[in-house]
């Protein structure tokens, strides 16, 4: 089965190249509710394994064929760091992209394994899932191998971005009536704040899920990720529908201080008055722009 595909443009990674790692069935030791994927019981190690030579020959193809792309990105119908040859696969990798980006998309608990915490410090990229800092809610929401520790991963998020050469991504995905209150953004600030990320990407359900959940409103969302107050935040999707900020220099100034904004975010809710005043800051050098694992936000 076909390992390599895309590329696709994504917002929060640029165009990206994929490589599902496990290609023909959900190898996960997470059942997340919000999963796309059919629930299936959480398993430790996976039992369908994919040859290292398979995937570096389709990614090669894809390289002889002078395909563009900005980032080649390790995922999974699953986790892609439960993959048995990561490391193999990342050196081997590096060998025939060396002008691109790796980045993995993990549930986090590749901190937990000791030598794939010192794979993963390989890569460029690494994106972490965190839906909640509460054990309740994390099991609730993630039904997790019960072997797997949240507050030892959470500290081992910690010492890996302190060790980490790249940029570091969370991601929190949230659940109505789950993880979508105060308490719950209070305790993920405060975890988040210890691990020190490069972003942070909140997001809601947009997909028909494996259990009975639903996602929250966007207005909800937004008013959340104001609880996020230890990193830039990026809200992957919005539909913008508020009426546009028109500032002058002192409130634009302000804002960006308080709060860094997404090109998405300057794009859909400024006015053009608003536009051309963040430009002439830039130019002036008062507000920086500042790339953050492939999104780019300004800061005041």
């Amino acid at each position: 089965m076909k390992v390599v595909f895309g590329p696709v443009s994504s917002r929060r990674f640029g165009r990206s190249l994929g490589i599902d790692l496990s290609p023909s069935k959900k190898q996960c030791n997470f059942d997340c509710v919000y999963c796309e994927l059919e629930a299936k019981k959480a398993q430790e190690k996976q039992d369908e394994i994919v040859e290292v030579a398979q995937i570096i020959s389709e990614v090669q193809m894809i390289i002889d064929k002078g395909i563009k792309f900005d980032f080649l990105t390790l995922t999974a119908n699953g986790e892609p760091s439960l993959y048995p040859h990561l490391d193999e696969l990342i050196n081997s990798l590096r060998q025939i992209v060396k002008n691109k980006k790796l980045l993995i998309l993990s549930n986090g608990t590749a901190v937990l394994d000791q030598n794939k915490f010192q794979s993963l410090l390989k890569l460029d990229v690494v994106k972490f899932s965190l839906d909640s800092a509460i054990s309740k809610t994390f099991y609730r929401i993630d039904r997790a191998l019960k072997n797997i520790n949240l507050e030892l991963m959470i500290q081992k998020m910690a010492e890996f971005k302190t060790k980490f050469q790249g940029d570091l991504v969370m991601e929190i995905l949230v659940v109505k009536d789950l993880n979508d209150n105060e308490e719950e953004f209070i305790a993920l600030n405060n975890a988040l704040a210890t691990i020190s990320p490069t972003r942070i990407d909140l997001s809601t359900i947009d997909r028909p899920p494996s259990y009975p959940v639903k996602s929250i409103d966007e207005e909800k969302l937004y008013e959340l990720s104001k609880l996020i107050t230890c990193a830039p935040v990026f809200l992957a999707k919005r539909n913008y529908k508020e009426q546009k900020l028109d500032l002058n220099k002192e409130e634009l100034l302000k804002f960006l201080h308080l709060r860094a904004q997404s090109q998405i975010d300057v794009e859909h809710t400024f006015n053009e008055s608003s536009k051309i005043l963040l430009q002439e800051l830039i130019q002036k050098n008062e507000v920086k722009i500042i790339n953050l694992a492939g999104v780019r936000f300004y800061k005041a």
